[in-house]
C-alpha cells in the first residue's frame, strides 16, 4: 500500500474482511417473509462489534428503491438551512442552527424507517433545492414564515417534560402556529408522486384546514425532475395524508434561493461518505463526513456515530455571521421494533452546537438533552435544552456535556419539548420572557430536491448506477433487482482485486482523502460539480449569488480545534 495513514481514506479500502455475510432470500415477498429475513439478520448481527463495518449482502425485498446517498442527507428543510444567516444578532442565529438542527432529519419522522442501496466506492450524488426565503412574524419570539410543504399544526404527540429550573412539570400551551398564512394554500398529499420522485416521506394526518386552492404559480409537490425516475414506492406513514400547504401568490412571486449538495462515497470497509452543500446567496456552507456505528442491543440496533464522523459543521462565510462556524454533534439513535416488523427511532443522549469564529468576545453553546424512553409504554420523544454564553479564551465549556454542568449565570435561554412535535424557548435572562414555539416540526414536511435526469448523469452517479435495481424494485421483480445488485457489487469487487494486483489506492474524485477533522476539503472537481450544480437552469427566479469562496481548510481545522 501506498499510504497506512488512517486518517487518509486511501488506506482505509485494504481492511476490508472476507466474504460477505449474506441473508437468504425466503422467495416469500410478503411482510411475514421479510420479517423472517429480519429474525434471521438479527440473529448473525448479535454480538457483532459494529454491524455497520460488517459486509452484508442482502437480498433486494428488503431494501427500498433508493441509494444510500440520496437518503442520507440533513437538508430535508433547505429553507430553514439557508435562513441561519438572517439575523444580525449572533443569539438569533444559534435559535436558527437550532431550528435547522431538528428539522434537518424529517425522513425519520414523516417516513418509515429504510434501509436503502449500499454505496459503492467512488459512486456520487448531487442535487440542489429552490427554496422559497424564510418570512418574519412581528413578534421576534415567533418562529420564521415558511412556505413551502407545511400542513396545519397538530397535538403534541407526547406530553411536556419537566422543565430546567422548575420545580414541577407543565403542560405546554395551546398555540396557534404562526408560520399558516390565512392565504396559504392547500396542496393534496395524495399524490402518487412525492418529493423523491415517488419516495413518499410525507406523513398521514387529519386534515381540517380550509383555505383556498393552490394558484398555479406554486409548486407541485414532486420532484422537479420526472425524468430522473426513481420508483413509485411509498416510505409513508400509514394514516391518512393531510394537505399541504404552499406559498401564497406573493410570497410564491419571490426570488429562489438556491442550495447546492455533493456527496461522495470515500471509503468502503469502512463504509464512509464526504459531503458539502452551498448557498451562495446566504453566504452558507454546510459539510462533514457521514459514518456510522451501530450494535444490535437486545431488539433494537443502536446508531452512533463512527471514528470519523465529527458531527456537521455549517460555516458562514458574509454577512451579518461571518467566519462562524457551527459544530453539530450527532446523538445516539436506536431503531425499536426489529422482531415485529414495525420499526421506529428513537433519539437519547446529547447533541452540542458550538459557535466559533467571527468576531471576538464571548461566544454561544446549545447543549440538547433527549430523554431515554422508558421500557414500558409508548415512546414521547421528549427533549429539554440550554443555550449557554462560554469564553472561547477557556475550556471549562468543554466539561458542560449535560444541562446540569453548565452555571446557571451562563445560561441565556431554555427550550424543551418534543422533537417529534413542537418545541418551546424562553429567556431566563429577562424577567418578563414567557415561553413561544421555537419550531413545530408536526407540521413540516421533506421539501423535495431537484436532481439532473438520467441521461447527463455520470455512470457512477447514485440514481444512475443503480437504475436497473431500482426499476426492478419497483415491478417487484426482486430475483431480478437481486441480480443487479450483485453485479454492481462484484463489480466493486473485481475493481478493488484490479487496484491491489497493480498496487494503487483508491482516490476519492470530488474530495481530499484527508478527513482527519471531520471537515472533508473540496478537489478542483468537487467544487466544479457544485458550481455545475447551482448554475442549472431553474424553474424560478433566483437570488443573486455571491462568488463561491475558495477554502480554507487550514482554518476550519482550527476552528475545530478551537
Amino acid at each position: 500500500m501506498a499510504s497506512q495513514d488512517k486518517t487518509d481514506v486511501t488506506a482505509l479500502e485494504e481492511d476490508a474482511p472476507g466474504q460477505p455475510i449474506s441473508v437468504p432470500d425466503s422467495g416469500d415477498t410478503g411482510e411475514s417473509g421479510k420479517l423472517k429475513m429480519i429474525v434471521q439478520l438479527v440473529k448473525k448481527c448479535l454480538g457483532v462489534k459494529d454491524i455497520a463495518a460488517m459486509r452484508l449482502s442482502l437480498p433486494a425485498s428488503l431494501l427500498e428503491p433508493i441509494p444510500n446517498l440520496e437518503y442520507w442527507h440533513y437538508l430535508d428543510r433547505p429553507d430553514l438551512f439557508a435562513a441561519i444567516n438572517d439575523s444580525d444578532d449572533p443569539f438569533e442565529r444559534m435559535l436558527a442552527v437550532l431550528r435547522f438542527t431538528f428539522s434537518k432529519d424529517l425522513k425519520f419522522i414523516r417516513g418509515k424507517v429504510c434501509k436503502p442501496y449500499n454505496s459503492v466506492l467512488g459512486e456520487h450524488f448531487r442535487s440542489h433545492w429552490d427554496v422559497i426565503p424564510v418570512d418574519y412574524p412581528s413578534d421576534p419570539n415567533e418562529p420564521p414564515i415558511q412556505h413551502l410543504y407545511i400542513s396545519p399544526p397538530v397535538a403534541d404527540p407526547a406530553p411536556s417534560s419537566s422543565y430546567f429550573f422548575s420545580s414541577a412539570a407543565v403542560s405546554a400551551p395551546d398555540v396557534t402556529h404562526p408560520a399558516l398564512s390565512e392565504t396559504a394554500s392547500v396542496k393534496s398529499g395524495r399524490s402518487g408522486k412525492s418529493g423523491f420522485s415517488g419516495l413518499s416521506f410525507m406523513s398521514r394526518g387529519p386534515s381540517t384546514t380550509t383555505a383556498k386552492t393552490t394558484p398555479s404559480a406554486s409548486p407541485q409537490p414532486v420532484e422537479t425532475n420526472l425524468e430522473a425516475g426513481m420508483s413509485n414506492l411509498s416510505l409513508a406513514n400509514d394514516r391518512d395524508s393531510g394537505p399541504l400547504l404552499e406559498a401564497d401568490e406573493t410570497a410564491a412571486d419571490k426570488p429562489r434561493i438556491r442550495i447546492a449538495y455533493l456527496t461522495e462515497q470515500v471509503s468502503h470497509h469502512p463504509p464512509i461518505s464526504a459531503y458539502h452543500a452551498a448557498c451562495p446567496s446566504r453566504h452558507i456552507e454546510l459539510t462533514g463526513v457521514d459514518q456510522i456505528s451501530a450494535k444490535v442491543s437486545g431488539t433494537t440496533v443502536r446508531v452512533m456515530p463512527g471514528s470519523f464522523n465529527k458531527g456537521i459543521f455549517v460555516r458562514i462565510t458574509g454577512g451579518a455571521g461571518a467566519g462562524e462556524m457551527y459544530h453539530i454533534t450527532h446523538p445516539v439513535a436506536s431503531v425499536n421494533g426489529l422482531l415485529r416488523g414495525s420499526f421506529y427511532v428513537t433519539v437519547g443522549d446529547t447533541t452540542i452546537i458550538t459557535c466559533s469564529g467571527g468576531q471576538d468576545g464571548e461566544k454561544l453553546r446549545a447543549i440538547i438533552e433527549y430523554k431515554e424512553e422508558s421500557w414500558l409504554g409508548k415512546a414521547h420523544f421528549l427533549l429539554e435544552g440550554v443555550i449557554h454564553e462560554y469564553d472561547p479564551k477557556e475550556t471549562v465549556h468543554e466539561e458542560w456535556t449535560r444541562i446540569k454542568h453548565v452555571p446557571k449565570d451562563r445560561v441565556l435561554a431554555v427550550f424543551d419539548g418534543s422533537w417529534r412535535g413542537r418545541i418551546r424557548w424562553k429567556r431566563v435572562d429577562a424577567s418578563d420572557s414567557e415561553y413561544a414555539t421555537l419550531i413545530d416540526v408536526s407540521t413540516l414536511h421533506v421539501i423535495p430536491k431537484s436532481v439532473r435526469p438520467l441521461e447527463k448523469q455520470q455512470p457512477n452517479e447514485s440514481r444512475k448506477l443503480w437504475e436497473n435495481v431500482t426499476e426492478k424494485l419497483v415491478k417487484k421483480e426482486y430475483s431480478e433487482a437481486t441480480k443487479h445488485k450483485l453485479a454492481i457489487e462484484q463489480k466493486q469487487r473485481d475493481d478493488a482485486a484490479e487496484r491491489k494486483r497493480k498496487g494503487v489506492d483508491f482516490v476519492p474524485k470530488y474530495f481530499e482523502p484527508d478527513i482527519s477533522t471531520g471537515i472533508p476539503m473540496l478537489t478542483e472537481e468537487g467544487r466544479k460539480a457544485i458550481e455545475e450544480e447551482l448554475a442549472e437552469t431553474a424553474d424560478h427566479r433566483l437570488e443573486d449569488s455571491a462568488p463561491t469562496p475558495q477554502p480554507q481548510g487550514v482554518d476550519l481545522a482550527e476552528d475545530v480545534q478551537a
